[in-house]
């Protein structure tokens, strides 16, 4: 009631981008005051249930709803977004070297269509700017992926060296680690989805993971890989077989789109990603494929449109094991976590399930 009533107008009546510092930074300065996140946690935290709680790439997850990269673009907020009900938070895209992004405006609202179009273009930063604000995280109950890309003015052939400096600086402040391969907003990125582009940027990544991992005597930390949902099937079975064969960890589907089917706002008109609801028919779509292509052998984590319970569970039930909200969070406020998680929990119920792991897959069997 407090964000619908009073938060969201305040917000609303702002610019789009003034407004996302504002919760950044306020949730980051809160997090500092003694005694605070524990009253975000009373306020918005998710109570322990064991049917909901998830292990996954050597991970306890409390409960499979999570926060999407670009939100908290510098990690600035982990510990806010950890006491405010999330299972888990990424944090990011983060570059090597800090970079300004798109010119302003580039966020804007689209209520009547639930939605947000975006054209930040990996405004952050920079990778040793993240590093220290992770290094000063006190609350470690959910994990945190650090989802990594490359600065707008290297060329797609050098790619491979910004995501490996990504994670030099940052392979001790990730739980795991995500590469972004899949955002509209910054020119040719997506080409790096298709073909040798992406085994030899996923080759580079996987080698730099394993010497970070020797070097401090330990396992690998998981890669993910975030694909965008405008391919079509040839393209979508060609990137998911390479993505297969480089032996990462999972998938996240989907990015933003740069479809404008359906939509009736003003807004439609700009340039960048869009995201929020018209999104969710098609990566609960692109999910349900790549279940398929890959026996559901490789974990996906849905992400896209997501409002409601049972969107959430139609993702799990397509495949994912994980999901990720954004859009619905500015919509709806944190008190949606509650709501999704409950909601989770009855879905269960009606299907006859003890575990949210029995849902995944549940549409292929």
């Amino acid at each position: 009631m407090l964000y619908s009533s009073i938060l969201k107008p305040i917000f609303f009546k702002m610019d789009p981008e003034k407004a996302h510092h504002l919760v950044i930074d306020g949730l980051a300065t809160g997090s500092k005051i003694p005694g605070m996140t524990g009253i975000m946690n009373a306020m918005y935290g998710v109570s322990e249930s064991p049917e909901l709680s998830t292990e996954l790439f050597g991970l306890r997850f409390p409960h499979p709803v999570g926060l999407a990269a670009g939100l908290d673009k510098n990690g600035k907020a982990p510990d806010g977004f950890s006491s405010i009900g999330f299972g888990f938070a990424e944090v990011g895209t983060v570059t090597p070297k800090g970079q300004a992004g798109n010119d302003q405006p580039r966020l804007f609202r689209l209520p009547p269509d639930e939605a947000l179009i975006n054209r930040m273009g990996f405004n952050n930063e920079g990778a040793a700017a993240m590093a220290e604000s992770l290094a000063k995280r006190k609350i470690h109950r959910v994990p945190i992926a650090v989802n990594i890309g490359k600065n707008k003015v290297t060329p797609n052939e050098l790619a491979h060296e910004d995501y490996q400096s990504c994670i030099r600086t940052l392979y001790d402040y990730g739980d795991f680690f995500v590469v972004n391969i899949s955002s509209p907003n910054t020119q040719g990125l997506r080409d790096l989805q298709h073909g040798d582009e992406l085994k030899k940027l996923l080759a580079a990544v996987m080698d730099e993971m394993n010497t970070q991992a020797v070097a401090r005597g330990g396992k690998p930390k998981s890669v993910l890989v975030k694909i965008a949902p405008d391919m079509s099937e040839d393209q979508l079975t060609h990137t998911v077989a390479s993505i297969i064969e480089s032996k990462v960890a999972g998938i996240i589907a989907t990015n933003t789109t740069l479809s404008r089917e359906g939509l009736t706002h003003s807004h439609a008109r700009e340039t960048g990603g869009l995201s929020g609801l018209p999104l969710k028919e098609r990566s609960t779509e692109v999910i349900r494929s790549v279940y398929r292509q890959t026996g559901g052998q490789l974990p996906i984590i849905g992400s896209g449109g997501i409002f409601t319970a049972q969107d959430a569970y139609d993702k799990i039930r397509a495949g994912a094991s994980l999901v990720e909200i954004y859009t619905a969070l500015i919509y709806k406020g944190p008190g949606l976590l509650r709501e999704l998680t409950n909601g989770l929990r009855e879905c269960l119920r009606k299907d006859g399930y003890r575990h949210i792991a029995e849902a995944v897959g549940a549409d292929h069997r």
